[in-house]
């Protein structure tokens, strides 16, 4: 499975309202990003399945969407794949819940952790922070560009950076082994442009 150099999570918190979440979206699409995720840790389900119902409309097939957490609406939204935490279903849980055609991506934050997702049936693994992050309230410690290195030694699977990536550090993180970044902070602000500077980075 090859995973897009930059990997766009949409978090309702970072916008002012849905309309803005929807625009950035359509945005990133029009830059050239060909998978996003969802990622919404204060909703209710009613609100999330309708945001990602809608994302799901407005992008259409062009684009693989990833619901975070929430393996029973990722289905209900019949999005592409799903992206599972330390604390939320384990990866064979949500595998089986899924199916074995959508996409299933773990976090992990430390090389324990790493080793232990890469023996499930995840696609791909999720390392990080890599940076310190105001994305999350409660982070983990950094892993660092060293910690990085380290893991990708540890798995052949596709491997995701994420934590406080931004467009002036991202080709670090690329050279020191990850596949793909994961970025949310940096995108908000004018998403397409955001995402354009970051493909020319990233190379």
């Amino acid at each position: 499975m090859l995973l897009p150099r930059l990997y766009p999570i949409l978090d309702p918190d970072c916008f002012p309202d849905a309309d803005a979440l929807f625009s950035a979206a359509e945005e990133l699409a029009s830059a050239g990003c060909t998978l996003l995720q969802y990622r919404n840790k204060s909703g209710n389900a009613r609100q999330m399945l309708e945001d990602a119902r809608e994302l799901k409309a407005r992008l259409g097939p062009s684009i693989k969407l990833i619901m975070n957490d929430r393996a029973d609406l990722c289905l209900a939204a019949d999005f592409d794949g799903l992206h599972v935490g330390q604390d939320d279903l384990s990866p064979n849980s949500a595998r089986r819940i899924i199916g074995p055609t959508r996409l299933l991506g773990v976090s992990t934050h430390n090389p324990d952790q790493l080793a232990e997702a890469d023996k499930t049936t995840a696609d791909y693994l999720a390392i990080g922070p890599i940076f310190a992050t105001a994305s999350k309230a409660n982070p983990d410690p950094t892993v660092g560009v060293e910690g990085l290195r380290q893991a990708r030694k540890l798995t052949s699977k596709p491997l995701v950076a994420i934590g406080g990536i931004t467009r002036a550090n991202a080709r670090s993180v690329i050279e020191a082994g990850a596949d793909s970044v994961a970025v949310i902070s940096d995108l908000i602000r004018s998403p397409r442009k955001s995402a354009e500077e970051f493909f020319r980075v990233l190379g």
